[in-house]
C-alpha cells in the first residue's frame, strides 16, 4: 500500500494510523487494530484503512473481523486496488478469482517500481531471467523479440543482443519507465494480459505474429488462470516462433492456487494441458528455486514451447 493511498485526509485519523503502524511493526497486532478502529471512526470511507485493519486483525489471529474489515474494503473500493478479494479468497471467505483485480497488479509494479531490480536481485536472489535465458540462447538468434510483462528489463537485458528488434510490454507505467531508462527496448507499451486481444495492448499499431519469441519472465504468478494469455501468445508468434515463461509450482495441486503471498501457482499439468490446447510443442522444461522469500526457497518451473511451422 503506497502512501499517498494511506491518508483519511484526517490528521487525527492520520495520527493514530501511524501510531498503530508502529504498533504492527513491534507485532502488536491486536492493539494497532484497536487504533485502527478509533482511526476508521473518524474516517468511516476510508478504503485503505480498512484493508489495514483486516491486514492487522488477520495477523492478530481474528479471523471473522478481518474477513469483515475486508469486504468493507471492498464495498468501498469495487476496482479492488488493495486486492480484498485475493484477501477474502485466502481466508476462505470467497472463492478464488481466476485473476487478480488488474489496478491491484498495476498499482502494486507502479509503487515498486523504483526498488524494483535491488529488491530482486540483491535482497531476494531473483534467478528467473539469466535462467530462462539459458533456455532460449541455444535457439538464437531471433528476429523479433515480446517481452510479456518486461518489468524494468531484466529479462531484455539476458536476451538484447541475440534479437533484432525487442519489444517490451507491461501494465504498469513506472516499470515501462524504468525500463525505459536503459535503452533496451526498440518499443515499449503497456498492456493488459488479462483482456482480450484487441484490448490488450499488444496489437496497437502492431502486426499479429511478428514474433519468433515471446518470453513471460515471472509474470504469469500474477495472473491465476492462463486461458487469456495462452491465445495472445498464438497470436503474437509467428510459425516456428518461441515462447518461454516460467510460473511457481504448485507441486502437487492441480490447475493454479493462490498463494499467501498473493501469487499464484500452477501445476505443470496444467501448463501442458494448455500447450497441447493451443497447439504448442513443449521443447524444454526445468525445475528450479527461482527466488528466496522470506528465507525460504520458492520453486518454479520453466518452460520452452514452440509454435509449428
Amino acid at each position: 500500500m503506497s502512501a499517498n493511498q494511506f491518508s483519511s485526509g484526517d490528521v487525527i485519523a492520520d495520527r493514530r494510523a501511524d501510531y498503530a503502524r508502529m504498533l504492527g511493526e513491534s507485532e502488536e497486532f491486536a492493539a494497532a487494530a484497536e487504533l485502527m478502529e478509533q482511526a476508521l471512526e473518524l474516517a468511516p470511507g476510508w478504503a485503505a484503512g480498512w484493508f489495514r485493519l483486516g491486514e492487522y486483525r488477520e495477523k492478530a489471529g481474528l479471523g471473522e473481523t478481518a474477513i469483515a474489515a475486508y469486504r468493507e474494503t471492498l464495498r468501498l473500493d469495487p476496482q479492488d486496488v488493495f486486492a480484498a478479494s485475493l484477501k477474502l479468497a485466502l481466508l476462505g471467505a470467497k472463492d478464488v478469482p481466476e485473476q487478480p483485480p488488474s489496478r491491484y497488479v498495476e498499482s502494486l509494479f507502479d509503487d515498486y517500481a523504483d526498488r524494483f531490480d535491488t529488491a530482486l536481485v540483491e535482497k531476494l536472489d531473483y534467478s528467473v531471467p539469466g535462467k530462462l535465458a539459458a533456455l532460449v540462447m541455444p535457439h538464437a538468434p531471433f528476429v523479433a523479440t515480446v517481452d510479456l510483462g518486461c518489468g524494468t528489463g531484466l529479462f531484455g537485458a539476458e536476451i538484447r543482443d541475440a534479437t533484432q528488434r525487442l519489444e517490451g510490454f507491461d501494465i504498469s507505467a513506472n516499470m515501462l519507465a524504468r525500463a525505459a531508462r536503459k535503452q533496451l527496448y526498440d518499443h515499449l507499451g503497456q498492456s493488459d494480459l488479462t483482456l482480450p486481444a484487441r484490448q490488450s495492448g499488444l496489437f496497437d499499431g502492431c502486426e499479429p505474429h511478428r514474433a519468433d519469441l515471446v518470453s513471460a519472465a515471472d509474470v504469469l504468478m500474477y495472473l491465476g488462470s492462463l486461458e487469456t494469455v495462452f491465445p495472445l501468445v498464438t497470436k503474437l508468434l509467428a510459425p516456428r516462433g518461441l515462447f518461454a515463461f516460467s510460473v511457481e509450482d504448485a507441486g502437487e495441486d492441480r490447475g493454479f492456487v493462490l498463494r499467501p503471498s498473493m501469487r499464484y501457482a500452477h501445476s505443470e499439468d496444467y501448463i501442458l494441458g494448455l500447450l497441447d490446447t493451443h497447439g504448442l510443442d513443449l521443447v524444454a522444461s526445468d525445475k528450479t528455486v527461482i527466488r528466496m522469500d522470506g528465507g525460504t526457497a520458492i520453486h518454479g518451473i520453466l518452460f520452452l514451447s514452440r509454435r509449428p511451422g
